[in-house]
C-alpha cells in the first residue's frame, strides 16, 4: 500500500579522477488521449537536456529571479545553465558519481535548483529534505539515502548537520556525510570544520575542473536516460517513517505533459516558489512543468515578505496545499471584519453575485457577458483577488489533503479558477484533476490523460499511468506492496466514482468509519467542516459506538484578532484557548458545522487543546497532515475523557522557561458538551466571508 502523500539506484564508478493482488473491478474511468508535445519535452528528454535547450533558444529570457534587499535579481536561462554546469563539475570534483544521491536541505532559493540540475547532469539524483527537519527524521533520510554530499542553505541548517555528525560519531553510528556545501554564508565566517564548503567556491572549483576535463559533462548528459532517477521525494509518513520514493525524468515529464494538455502553460507565465522543493507538489510544477514549458520562477525574499512578493509578481499558475488556501480565506475574513459597514456591505453584495455566477460557470452555463457580475467584480471581487496576489491567476490547484467544499466554493465565488487535484508522491503528485467547465466541490475531478482508475472490491482507489514511480529507495518489500504485477498503484485511499465519473475520495481506507445506522463517513470530512471556521486551525475527530467527539486547536491570529475586538485580554496561546469566551466562540462554530452534517455524525463534545500541533513533536507531518496514531497515543487521556462525557480533564504539563528552568504544573481543560450549549438569542449565521454573525 502506498504512503499517504504523495529499488536502489545503481552506482557507476566510470568517472575521471576522482509484489501483488490483481484488482477485481475493471476500469470505469481513464484519461483521454494525450495531445502533442506542447512545445516542451520529447520522449528522450531529461531535465538537464531541457535546460540546455532553453539556454539556447531563450538565452536572454529570465529563468529565475530572487528578491534580495527589496530588489528582484534575475537569472537568464543562459546564466542558469552556466551555473548548473559549473556546479555539476564541482560535484564531480568532490567525487559524486553516477547513481549516487545528493541531499539538499533548505528553503527555496536558485541554488536549490542549481544543485538539483547539477546532480542530475552527472547522473546523480537529489533528495530534498524539509528545512524544518531535525534529529531522527534528518538522520533517517541522510543515512537511508547514503548521501555523502549535502547542500545546506544557511547557518541554521549547517548547525543541524554538525550536531548530527558529531552525535552519530560519538554513538558509533556511521553517517556517510563527507561534505556540506552552504549557499548563505552569513554567520559561518568563523566556522573551521574542514568538511564545510561555500557554494560559490564549489562553482569556481568546478569551473577549473571542467577546463581540465573538456567534453566530460556533455558526455554525462548525453548518456543519461529518461528512466534514470531524477528526484527522490519523501512520502508524508503519517503512519511510519517517511519512505523515499524514486521518480524518474520520464515519470515527472509525463505528468507535466498530461497536466498541461488540459491546462496549457505559456512560456512567459510566472510562478512563485515558496513551498519546499522537498514536497512533490513543488517538484511537479516549479521543476517539471517549469522546465518543460519554460516558466519563470520567482523566489520571495523570506517568509515575512511572501504575501507582498506574491502580490507584486501576480503569478499565472499556483499550486498549494489546503492550509495555504484556508489561511488566505482567514485573512480575508479578518480584513472584512475590520472594514467599515459600507465596505462590508459592498463586498457582501458582490460576493452573492459572484457565488451565483460561479455556480453557473462550473457547470458551463454562465453567459458570455453579465454586466451585473462585471460591476461586482470591479468593485468587490477583483480588489480581494489583488490583495491575495491572485489577480492574474489562470490555473490554481490544491492538493496533498482534502480541501473543504466551503473553502473551495469561496474562491470560485471571488473569481479564482481553483481546482482540486488528487495524487500521491508515488504518482508524481497528480493523477486526477477538475476541468474548467466540470467542477464539483465534493469531488477531485477526472483522470488526467494517460491515467487509469480502478476501484477494488474493498473500495480502494487504484491508479495506473506512466508517472507511477520506480519504487521506494532500498525498500523492495514496500514497493511490492504499493505496485502490483499489472502496474496498478495501491493508494490506500477509499473512494468511488460518481454518476459523472468524478472521483470522490472518502479518506484513508483504514480511517473510514461506520456509524451504528450503517452510515460510512470520513473523519476528514467532519474535520474540514470545522476547519472552515476562521478560528479553527486544526481539528481531530474521534468516534465511539455512541458519539463523535473532537479535539480542536484555535488559530492564534484570527482568534487573537477577535479577542482584541471583544476587549478580551490574554497572555499566551494556552491562556487564550482556556478562556470561557473562546470556548463559546468555538462552540458556535461547531454548532454551525453540525447543521451541515447528518445527525448520526454530528459532534457531541469537544475540547480546546492547550497547544498547537507541531511537526517537531511528530503530531503533524511537514505538510500539515495529522499523525492520528501519535495523537491517539499522546492525548489518550483527553480522548478517554471525551468518550466518557467528563466535564473536564487534568493534564500534567512540563513548562520550560527561557533560562532553562522547568516547572511541572496541572492544566485543566474544560470539555464542552454540545447537547447543553445554546447560541445567544438572535445570533444569525455568519456569512462565508466573515467571522462575524
Amino acid at each position: 500500500m502506498a504512503d499517504d502523500t504523495t529499488s536502489e539506484t545503481t552506482r557507476d564508478t566510470t568517472m575521471p579522477d576522482a509484489a501483488h493482488p490483481t484488482p477485481a473491478v475493471s476500469a470505469r474511468a481513464a484519461g483521454r488521449a494525450s495531445g502533442g508535445a506542447g512545445g516542451g519535452a520529447s520522449s528522450d528528454s531529461t531535465f538537464p537536456r531541457l535546460l540546455a535547450s532553453l539556454a539556447t533558444t531563450r538565452a536572454r529570457d529570465t529563468a529565475l529571479q530572487e528578491k534580495r534587499y527589496g530588489i528582484w535579481q534575475p537569472l537568464t536561462w543562459a546564466q542558469y545553465n552556466a551555473r548548473v554546469r559549473d556546479f555539476a563539475h564541482g560535484l564531480a570534483s568532490l567525487g559524486v558519481r553516477r547513481g549516487e544521491i545528493v541531499a539538499v536541505l533548505g528553503d527555496n532559493r536558485p541554488e536549490w535548483l542549481i544543485a538539483e540540475l547539477a546532480a542530475q547532469s552527472i547522473g546523480a539524483a537529489v533528495v530534498g529534505v524539509y528545512p524544518t527537519s531535525i534529529g531522527e527524521e534528518l538522520h533517517h533520510i541522510l543515512s537511508h539515502s547514503r548521501a555523502r554530499v549535502v547542500i545546506a542553505e544557511d547557518q541554521e541548517q549547517v548547525d543541524k548537520l554538525i550536531r548530527l555528525r558529531s552525535e552519530t560519531t560519538a554513538s558509533g553510528d556511521v553517517l556517510p556525510l563527507e561534505t556540506v556545501v552552504f549557499y548563505d554564508p552569513h554567520g559561518l565566517e568563523a566556522y573551521t570544520e574542514p568538511f564545510l564548503r561555500d557554494f560559490t567556491d564549489i562553482e569556481a572549483q568546478g569551473r577549473a575542473w571542467g577546463e581540465e576535463h573538456p567534453g566530460w559533462l556533455d558526455e554525462q548528459i548525453a548518456s543519461s536516460t529518461p528512466d534514470d532517477v531524477a528526484v527522490i521525494c519523501t512520502t508524508s509518513g503519517t503512519t511510519s517513517r517517511p519512505k523515499l520514493a524514486e521518480l524518474s525524468h520520464a515519470n515527472l515529464l509525463a505528468m507535466a505533459e498530461h497536466l498541461t494538455s488540459i491546462d496549457p502553460i505559456r512560456p512567459k507565465d510566472r510562478y512563485v516558489s515558496f513551498l519546499p522543493f522537498a514536497w512533490i507538489g513543488e517538484q511537479m510544477l516549479a521543476v517539471a512543468c517549469g522546465l518543460s514549458k519554460g516558466l519563470t520562477i520567482s523566489f520571495p525574499e523570506d517568509s515575512s515578505t511572501q504575501k507582498t512578493d506574491l502580490r507584486e509578481i501576480g503569478p499565472n499558475v499556483m499550486f498549494s496545499p489546503p492550509r495555504i488556501w484556508e489561511s488566505m480565506l482567514s485573512e480575508v475574513q479578518v480584513r472584512i471584519d475590520e472594514a467599515g459597514r459600507l465596505k462590508r456591505g459592498i463586498f457582501g453584495w458582490g460576493y452573492a453575485i459572484g457565488d451565483r455566477v460561479a455556480e453557473q460557470r462550473i457547470h458551463g452555463k454562465a453567459s458570455r457577458f453579465n454586466p451585473l457580475y462585471w460591476i461586482a467584480d470591479q468593485v468587490a471581487l477583483r480588489p480581494v483577488r489583488d490583495q491575495l496576489g491572485l489577480a492574474r491567476i489562470d490555473h490554481a490547484y490544491t492538493g496533498g489533503a482534502p480541501l473543504g467544499p466551503d473553502v473551495f466554493r469561496f474562491f470560485h465565488a471571488i473569481g479564482v479558477n481553483l481546482k482540486q487535484i488528487y495524487g500521491q508522491t508515488e504518482i508524481c503528485g497528480i493523477a486526477v484533476v477538475h476541468r474548467d467547465d466540470d467542477i464539483a466541490f465534493a469531488s477531485v475531478g477526472t483522470p488526467i490523460p494517460g491515467t487509469e482508475i480502478r476501484i477494488s472490491d474493498d473500495g480502494e482507489i487504484l491508479l495506473r499511468s506512466s508517472s507511477v514511480f520506480r519504487g521506494y529507495h532500498r525498500n523492495p518489500e514496500a514497493t511490492a506492496e504499493a505496485v502490483d504485477a499489472e502496474g496498478w498503484l495501491h493508494t490506500g485511499d477509499a473512494g468511488y466514482l460518481d454518476d459523472r465519473d468524478h472521483l470522490v475520495v472518502i479518506d484513508r481506507a483504514k480511517d473510514v468509519l461506520t456509524t451504528r445506522d450503517g452510515t460510512r463517513f470520513s473523519s476528514a470530512f467532519i474535520e474540514n467542516k470545522l476547519k472552515f471556521s476562521p478560528y479553527v486551525e486544526e481539528a481531530v475527530t474521534f468516534a465511539t459506538d455512541e458519539d463523535i467527539t473532537a479535539m480542536i486547536t484555535i488559530d492564534p491570529m484570527t482568534t487573537g484578532s477577535w479577542a482584541e475586538h471583544e476587549r478580551l485580554s490574554y497572555t499566551t496561546y494556552t491562556d487564550l484557548a482556556g478562556k470561557q469566551e473562546v470556548r463559546d466562540l468555538i462552540a458556535e462554530e461547531v454548532l454551525r458545522a453540525n447543521e451541515d452534517l447528518p445527525e448520526s455524525i454530528r459532534i457531541k463534545r469537544f475540547v480546546l487543546l492547550h497547544k498547537q500541533f507541531d511537526p517537531d513533536d511528530d503530531e503533524i507531518t511537514r505538510t500539515r497532515k495529522v499523525r492520528r496514531s501519535v495523537i491517539a497515543e499522546r492525548y489518550g487521556q483527553i480522548i478517554e475523557a471525551l468518550a466518557r462525557g467528563s466535564r473536564d480533564v487534568t493534564l500534567r504539563s512540563l513548562v520550560t522557561y527561557q533560562d532553562g528552568t522547568q516547572v511541572e504544573r496541572n492544566l485543566v481543560l474544560t470539555i464542552v458538551d454540545m447537547s447543553t450549549f445554546r447560541a445567544p438569542e438572535g445570533r444569525g449565521r455568519r456569512p462565508v466571508w466573515s467571522g462575524r454573525r
